[in-house]
């Protein structure tokens, strides 16, 4: 596709390696020369728009496999490992991430007849093919990276037809939960932040449930939809994630960094950990040290 040539010119241009914020707000772009290695991370409500090369997520027992010319739409926060599978210096990896903010959605939501909402749980994570009209307004957006005067006045226009796009498209009830306050997707939401934000606590699933404003059963359906795991599930891989940092940047010993994220046990952390990231604790942070790829790849 034309479009997608233009875009690949455009990201050449003005993606450095890694993920980067872009000169206009809420737009990055990523960028790699190779195929990298598994890295964990928390993802948030956002669409990915991959121009050249290919990429593999894996959300709980899921896999996901995307390129060129498709998107990926996530609705919530979700812990994932992922990496790129197809790269190379002369044909790097780019990809052009936009987030989606829910006032945003819920402006366009407003232009739009209502619909009923949905009888069944949404998923919080998609991977759909783009057509023409969302790569034409996503290519609009990337050339104000050349433009950057007429930024203030048409990026705003721009992104909410690339709204507007999304909520017409096969993911378009996943985005028009986004907007919506009081939707299931938004409950979980409210849930899975209190997780992240209170990871070494205990975890009280009747507590959750009710600030979800659900019942327990209603609320593990509904969770279990949007980020395909469990409350626990969940809680497992943020804490090991921030383990994980904190073992990087040298904050403490194994035992004492396991105790800090929330394990009484060290030898279940050290268990829970290796399983996660395919080596125990010490010697896995080590080796982070030691190459600074890898490390990168982290941050």
């Amino acid at each position: 596709m034309e479009a997608l040539h233009e875009l690949r010119s455009l990201l050449t241009r003005h993606a450095a390696d890694g993920l980067n914020p872009a000169a206009l707000p809420g737009l990055a772009t990523a960028r790699a020369d190779r195929p990298t290695e598994p890295t964990q991370a928390v993802y948030e409500p956002a669409v990915c728009f991959v121009v050249q090369g290919a990429k593999r997520t894996l959300l709980a027992d899921r896999v996901f496999d995307y390129r060129a010319g498709d998107y990926l739409v996530v609705s919530a926060d979700l812990p994932v490992s992922g990496h790129v599978t197809e790269a190379a210096p002369d044909a790097p990896y780019l990809c052009l991430v936009l987030a989606l903010d829910p006032a945003v959605v819920a402006d366009v939501l407003l232009e739009l007849p209502a619909t009923a909402p949905p009888s069944a749980p949404t998923g919080g994570f998609a991977v759909r093919r783009a057509d023409a009209a969302l790569l034409d307004a996503v290519l609009r957006l990337a050339r104000l990276l050349d433009r950057p005067a007429d930024a203030p006045v048409l990026a705003r226009l721009i992104v909410r037809e690339i709204v507007y796009r999304l909520l017409q498209g096969e993911s378009g009830e996943m985005v028009r939960q986004i907007g919506m306050a009081e939707s299931r997707l938004s409950q979980v939401n409210r849930a899975s932040r209190w997780i992240r934000a209170n990871y070494a606590e205990p975890l009280r699933v009747e507590q959750l449930a009710r600030l979800a404003g659900m019942s327990v059963p209603s609320f593990h359906r509904h969770f279990k939809a949007v980020t395909a795991m469990s409350p626990l599930q969940y809680q497992k891989q943020v804490r090991l994630q921030q383990a994980r940092g904190l073992l990087l940047s040298g904050g403490g010993e194994v035992a004492g960094v396991g105790f800090a994220v929330g394990y009484d046990s060290p030898s279940q952390f050290s268990r829970e950990y290796r399983r996660l990231f395919g080596a125990p604790p010490g010697r896995d942070a080590q080796r982070l040290r030691t190459d600074p790829a890898a490390a990168a790849a982290i941050g």
